[in-house]
């Protein structure tokens, strides 16, 4: 039953890329404006979570075309992935421009492997493409779906390069040996957590309940923490590796793993705002709330 819902998930998705550019584009810009005006819970969520961020400097007509542009931006990524299903590495350096990537290479001389900080921005479906075309042995960490089908077909997609997947649940035996492979390790770090999995930090002018696995890794490992993002530019794309993020060890662990985890989010928080509308807006980044488990924090 899996086999058939994902052999008629990648059918109709590789249908949907199969179309020219153009006109993928015009379908994709309609459906995200019919989406958006039709999804009342999502879009609610995501003009909430604009007027968070940028109520100060931007006006509600402002934070709504950025909403609307998000749908747009997820319909996109649909028409995406199915066009990328029938590219190669070779094939998808032509749409790719890769800058920065000096920057994971001085990391991974360092010999301890590497974490790559990632976040749900542009089309991040295809960072497995990138890092075949960069030759990159990737490690991603994910969550698996909750429809079978769906959760078949997107491992089978983001794996499909040579990237191999680590669900979340008893992960760190596994990331811990890719590590020592001298490999590297992607992590999605901009979603929302349960309280008891990090801090609460500042992001975007109110604490989020952050995941702090990232600077668990990185405080036992020493591996180099390098972000990464791609986002869309006109009909090609952007993938821009940054500078490596300085460990922060003051001999405090929980300090550790707060500062550590704030500068993470400092640097999402940067590329989301470079890339408003490619970020994804309908999920409930500040769901969590703080109720005292870490009583501790120091925004």
């Amino acid at each position: 039953m899996d086999e058939m819902g994902y052999q008629l998930v990648a059918a109709t998705l590789r249908l949907m890329g199969s179309l020219p550019g153009p006109v993928r584009r015009k379908i994709a810009g309609i459906m995200g404006r019919l989406w958006f005006g039709l999804d009342a819970r999502h879009r609610n969520i995501a003009l909430q979570n604009l007027h968070q961020a940028f109520s100060r400097e931007k006006s509600k007509k402002t934070i709504r075309e950025l909403a609307r542009e998000c749908f747009q931006n997820l319909s996109e990524i649909l028409f995406e992935i199915g066009w990328s299903l029938n590219q190669t590495p070779e094939s998808l350096s032509r749409f790719i421009t890769v800058r920065g990537l000096s920057h994971y290479r001085n990391a991974v001389n360092r010999k301890k492997g590497v974490l790559l900080l990632t976040l749900h921005l542009g089309n991040w479906e295809l960072l497995s493409g990138v890092a075949a075309m960069a030759k990159i042995p990737v490690h991603v960490l994910y969550r698996p779906l909750d429809i079978s089908a769906f959760d078949l077909f997107f491992r089978r997609f983001r794996s499909r390069f040579g990237a191999r997947l680590i669900p979340t649940a008893r992960s760190m035996r596994k990331i811990l040996r890719a590590l020592r492979r001298k490999e590297a390790v992607a992590v999605l770090l901009d979603q929302n957590v349960d309280w008891y999995e990090g801090p609460f930090l500042e992001f975007f002018g109110k604490r989020a309940c952050t995941n702090q696995g990232l600077a668990l890794m990185a405080l036992t490992t020493e591996a180099p923490v390098v972000p990464v993002y791609l986002v869309r530019n006109g009909d090609r794309f952007i993938a821009e590796f940054l500078e490596e993020i300085p460990l922060i060890r003051t001999g405090d662990r929980r300090k550790d793993l707060e500062e550590n985890t704030r500068r993470y989010n400092r640097v999402l928080e940067a590329a989301i705002l470079r890339f408003p509308s490619q970020w994804l807006w309908v999920h409930q980044r500040w769901k969590t709330r703080p109720f005292c488990p870490w009583p501790r924090q120091t925004d």
